[in-house]
């Protein structure tokens, strides 16, 4: 398996199914992991951090569900390839930044990511399409259970797993649920839904986590604290919060329809033609005008598109992609040309 297989397909957990999958696009649970008697990454050395990636990458070829996957040295990676994986949500844009003596381990179903040397030694994450955090937890657990047979983890009996953040010590764990809500949104509930989650130590990001602003409708939430919870509070925790979204989300919806469908299938039709026949479009528009777009399949107003194909368009018109399928930088007026042609290819067959 090499990098540039990963644009014959795109990944399991962007596939549109899964519990809720109207409204979650997916489940993510995150493992902050360090190896004992060794600095975290941002204190290490040279020596220490590739000492950490060999270590790693030895382990990775013990542990079944991780044999023979994509394992990348970031050194050896050029920018377009390092943004064409954080685009694909498999590595954070922390990792691509500063990437000397850093690693990454992919599998083919793009489903299990394992960032080496991140802000900890080993991030180690699974997600599944739809909202399936049970199923999400169980891939990653399996993994964890595996590698700390092989590796050294830092653990103290009174603290749990120890890591460079102090918000993730204890079970290390982060859980994180990508949500499109463009009815809380129009409603203009949205501010009120995240500040109240925001007091239970839920937080928001964008649409590529850490960093990033929320845009076309899409929010991620996750948990902010582990320390002192048990893994099982802390899924629960995210699933009763997630669970409470949905139902507004929904409601949001259903008000839409019954008060407001005329404008409702206005800006829903004008969405589709419009990528279905521009020739020139922006990466903002294109993520609007596709949120716009799922709302319309959501809500079976428009039937002939499938919600997986909308997704894959939310991955495959980003600058890092659209310059691997040309094989070349792209300016920026050439990348909203390739955009467009790309939408066009895929609504129109």
């Amino acid at each position: 398996m090499k990098l540039n297989d990963l644009l014959n397909h795109v990944g399991g957990w962007i596939k549109g199914s899964g519990p809720n999958s109207d409204i979650v696009i997916s489940s993510r649970i995150r493992l902050a992991r360090n190896l004992a008697r060794v600095p975290f990454p941002h204190w290490a050395k040279k020596e220490e951090l590739e000492e950490v990636s060999r270590l790693a990458k030895s382990a990775f070829e013990q542990t079944e569900p991780l044999q023979g996957n994509l394992f990348l040295i970031l050194e050896e990676l050029d920018s377009i390839d390092k943004q064409f994986l954080v685009e694909r949500h498999l590595m954070s844009n922390e990792h691509a930044i500063r990437s000397s003596q850093k690693a990454l381990l992919v599998n083919e179903d793009e489903n299990v990511a394992i960032m080496v040397n991140e802000e900890d030694h080993l991030r180690i994450q699974a997600m599944e399409s739809g909202f399936d955090l049970d199923a999400t937890w169980n891939a990653v657990n399996a993994i964890d259970n595996r590698l700390s047979e092989l590796l050294p983890y830092a653990f103290k009996k009174d603290w749990g797993y120890l890591t460079a953040c102090p918000t993730n010590t204890g079970t290390g764990m982060r859980g994180s649920v990508m949500l499109h809500l463009p009815a809380l949104v129009m409603s203009r509930q949205i501010n009120r839904v995240l500040e109240a989650i925001a007091k239970l130590s839920f937080t928001t990001r964008g649409l590529y986590g850490e960093g990033t602003q929320a845009s076309g409708n899409f929010f991620q939430i996750s948990n902010q604290v582990s320390l002192g919870q048990k893994e099982e509070e802390i899924l629960g925790n995210i699933k009763g919060v997630i669970r409470q979204i949905i139902e507004q989300e929904q409601k949001a919806r259903e008000a839409l329809l019954a008060e407001h469908r005329e404008m409702l299938e206005d800006r829903i039709w004008r969405s589709y033609g419009t990528l279905k026949n521009a020739h020139i479009i922006t990466s903002n528009e294109t993520v609007e005008l596709l949120s716009m777009l799922r709302v319309g399949n959501d809500l079976g107003i428009v039937k002939d598109v499938e919600r997986g194909l909308i997704n894959e368009l939310f991955i495959l018109t980003q600058p890092a992609h659209l310059q691997k399928l040309e094989n070349k930088k792209l300016s920026s007026n050439e990348r909203d040309v390739k955009r467009a042609q790309i939408i066009r290819d895929k609504l129109l067959h």
